[in-house]
């Protein structure tokens, strides 16, 4: 397995490593293999072996540490409001702080869905616990393009309501992307028109309470799968 950091759906190759690393477990219906032990702590490594011989769905999960950063002013705001993060927007702007940087305390929870053999089971709707989490409501892995894909998205394990999901995907050399908000329970549907590889990303953001030196602290979900193409 291969880990990729980026926006717009491209990215640049990461190694693994524990100092960045908190948590990488693979799931499948033969129960969940903790792969932290194959994560170095010293120099980093391109790349972790994952087993998906055994037919049927495996899920792999990562979480990431926390780390920091500081945004200038314009474009933290221009960042929340990509991110469909309006209501802290306005809620610097009614505290007076608009005009401040951003401190943010950031961390990482990606998930990819694969399978073997062609088979499917339900190893995809299986919750990994993570603090921000894209749950798929129906298989995505056996769905072909056009089909209507359902998903929650849960926070601290609870249904997370009018937040900004986006799908992403290369067609044709041009990265495409779909928006969609959350209903009140945490729903969110997409009609994906092409085959390939997806991924559904968002990210939610709340002041930080526990610190001096940071502001906000934000969750960045990910899901990556890919949709087979017709027959």
């Amino acid at each position: 397995m291969f880990m990729y950091f980026g926006e717009y759906f491209e990215g640049t190759q990461a190694g693994f490593q524990t100092s960045h690393a908190a948590v990488l477990r693979h799931y499948s219906d033969a129960g969940v293999d903790d792969l932290m032990g194959l994560v170095p702590s010293k120099e980093p490594i391109g790349q972790v072996p994952v087993d998906i011989t055994r037919a049927g769905t495996h899920l792999v999960a990562f979480d990431s540490h926390t780390a920091q950063i500081t945004l200038p002013a314009d474009k933290f705001q221009a960042y929340l409001h990509d991110e469909g993060l309006d209501r802290l927007v306005k809620q610097r702007e009614e505290a007076g702080t608009a005009s401040q940087p951003g401190r943010e305390r950031f961390r990482r929870h990606t998930k990819t869905l694969m399978r073997a053999a062609g088979k499917s089971d339900q190893t995809y709707a299986i919750r990994t616990g993570q603090r921000l989490e894209i749950l798929p409501l129906n298989d995505p892995l056996s769905q072909t393009a056009g089909a209507t894909l359902n998903f929650k998205l849960l926070f601290d394990g609870k249904p997370l309501a009018g937040a900004l999901l986006r799908a992403w995907h290369h067609h044709k050399q041009q990265t495409v992307s779909i928006r969609a908000k959350t209903d009140e329970d945490g729903n969110v549907s997409f009609a994906l028109p092409y085959a390939g590889a997806w991924m559904i990303s968002t990210v939610h953001m709340i002041a930080a309470t526990d610190s001096s030196e940071v502001d906000w602290d934000s969750f960045w979900g990910s899901l990556m799968f890919e949709v087979p193409a017709r027959k």
